[in-house]
């Protein structure tokens, strides 16, 4: 295997002459803007970045898109890139100022740069790989403003805010790449004069900060006379060692290496499912592929399918996804991904409507409505080992199991299907009982306070679109000394649109509340299980709010959820 050390800069110009390509096996564009930020706070300060490995070949190998631009024109001589990708497209888009583009929705990558960082960097930016909030990590998302700005102070890099890109010392890195003087960013920051004290130092960054495109990566290439599957089986073995992709990613490895071209079908599917409001990630819709085509969900067993068995498993892994969404948007009102505790849902119901042929009784569908919501409320596949309880329903379903015995090892995991007041206790937002809260509420007609519409994920527009408001401002709450997990209980959260949310602001309950009431009648603090005792409106009672509408809430869901029938 040869190696050769290549900067950044001509790595970029590479991938942007299409002299690089991305091979069928590899994953889509996945980083967020926080891991790009770090990744060039490592650079800056001079850490090792790892090696990229690439394949020199003749083959005719499937490819897939950059999620940054390429010239049209395809070199003659290029080379497949397969470790590196998420590294060389952050750079790219970050050098040439160019967005990512990601299942057709351009996302700009804008990293702002310090000019008066201290001089011995301390702190180390944390990656957020669950939550991007574009210029905060969550562990600033309750931080004052004053607390957010002398955090940043002491960093190099942050993710584009107007905010901070309004302030003196703070610059684009993209723009610093592409300027070749220093003039502007110096005029922004207010040095005039070679003689300010601060000339030599922010001079002396931004050449530091130039200096990244000159950093060599060690590309190893693999020699032209390596086939595609050897290709494959070393892709696998060097990202399972090092831990750097997912289970389904190296699947998609090994089932493009059998079945060629299959990932332009795969994302055929995946976009069908998106247009339906469905954007499920690929990786479940492999993971169907798998169930089908082995009756279990684990990915090891990919190795062993033939071409054949991948693409009957396909074909029926199509037909039940499709019976499974529309089941979960028509009958259980679940029309979006964000009302599902776990995607591997759409897997059981899709099995389940295959073993029944897609002919259900009412019986049957009246139940299945049961166990989905069920097992939505109670997070069935978001506990623990997930794959082991997908299998486990997987098992009961190709034995011919019926219903009742997927409701009793759902029992058997959760204990009971009621609901108490106590379990809604200390839930946030991402809580599987939030999700049903919505949908309960949905279900009783629960209205916006100001356009009557009724909530929806739907709502199209800043003004419409959905939001989920503290009854009790975060605000009032801090001052009163309450914590930040009492503050987020879903039990201070309501369903209103944007535009209600922002009229409300801060104000008490108290204050905004009795006009709702005087306006709309009890009954719109009803469908969304507000107490109405005036009395618990006050930030003193607080916690007797909290304790009257966990009440009302379970009674709302036990409700929601009925009984099973027999």
């Amino acid at each position: 295997m040869a190696h050769q050390d290549v900067t950044i800069k001509e790595l970029v110009a590479r991938i942007e002459r299409n002299e690089i390509r991305l091979p069928e096996m590899q994953r889509q564009y996945v980083w967020r803007s926080t891991r790009v930020r770090d990744l060039l706070d490592s650079l800056y300060r001079g850490y090792p970045s790892g090696t990229v490995l690439t394949w020199d070949t003749d083959e005719g190998v499937p490819t897939r898109d950059f999620a940054i631009g390429q010239s049209p024109d395809k070199s003659m001589r290029f080379q497949l890139l397969l470790d590196g990708q998420q590294r060389l497209t952050s750079l790219s888009a970050i050098l040439r100022g160019e967005p990512v583009c990601v299942r057709d929705k351009k996302r700009p990558v804008d990293i702002l740069f310090n000019l008066d960082h201290p001089s011995d960097l301390q702190l180390i930016t944390e990656v957020n790989e669950n939550n991007d909030t574009n210029n905060q990590d969550d562990d600033t998302a309750d931080a004052t403003e004053d607390e957010l700005l002398k955090r940043f102070d002491g960093m190099a890099f942050v993710v584009h805010s107007q905010k901070l890109a309004s302030r003196p010392n703070w610059v684009s890195v993209t723009d610093v790449f592409k300027e070749s003087s220093d003039k502007s960013f110096l005029k922004k920051a207010g040095v005039t004069s070679m003689y300010d004290p601060r000339y030599d130092k922010y001079v002396e960054r931004l050449k530091k900060l130039r200096d990244i495109k000159e950093y060599g990566y060690r590309v190893h290439v693999l020699e032209r006379d390596k086939s595609y599957e050897e290709v494959t089986e070393i892709f696998v073995r060097v990202n399972s060692l090092g831990v750097k992709l997912r289970s389904s990613d190296l699947a998609l490895a090994q089932i493009t290496a059998k079945w060629r071209d299959s990932l332009s079908v795969f994302q055929e599917f995946e976009q069908e499912c998106y247009y339906k409001g469905f954007a499920l990630d690929l990786s479940v819709h492999l993971k169907a592929l798998v169930a089908f085509a082995t009756g279990q969900s684990r990915f090891q067993a990919v190795s062993g399918l033939s071409i054949e068995c991948l693409q009957e498993g396909w074909r029926s892994a199509q037909e039940g996804m499709r019976f499974a969404l529309n089941f979960l948007s028509s009958n259980a009102q679940i029309d979006s991904p964000a009302l599902l505790s776990s995607p591997f849902l759409a897997i059981t119901l899709a099995m389940y409507g295959h073993q029944k042929n897609y002919q259900l009784s009412p019986v049957d569908s009246e139940a299945l409505l049961h166990w989905v919501h069920a097992a939505n409320t109670k997070a069935r596949y978001s506990r623990g080992s997930s794959e082991t309880f997908l299998d486990q329903d997987l098992a009961i379903i190709r034995r011919g199991g019926d219903l009742p015995a997927l409701i009793k090892f759902l029992k058997t995991q959760v204990g009971r299907l009621e609901i108490l007041p106590a379990d809604l206790e200390n839930r946030n937002s991402r809580s599987a009982y939030f999700k049903t809260m919505f949908l309960a509420f949905q279900q009783d007609n629960a209205t916006d306070w100001r356009d009557q519409l009724k909530i929806s994920l739907k709502h199209a527009g800043s003004k419409h679109s959905l939001q989920f408001h503290h009854l009790f401002p975060q605000a009032i709450l801090k001052r009163a000394g309450v914590d930040n997990q009492s503050i987020n209980d879903i039990c201070n959260l309501s369903f209103i649109s944007g535009r209600t949310n922002r009229k409300l602001s801060d104000q008490e309950p108290r204050s905004y509340l009795p006009e709702i009431v005087k306006e709309l009648g009890e009954q719109a603090l009803d469908k969304q299980c507000i107490p109405t005792d005036a009395d618990l409106w006050r930030v003193e009672r607080y916690d007797d709010f909290l304790a009257s509408r966990r009440q009302l809430v379970a009674g709302r869901l036990n409700k929601f959820l009925g009984e099973y029938p027999e």
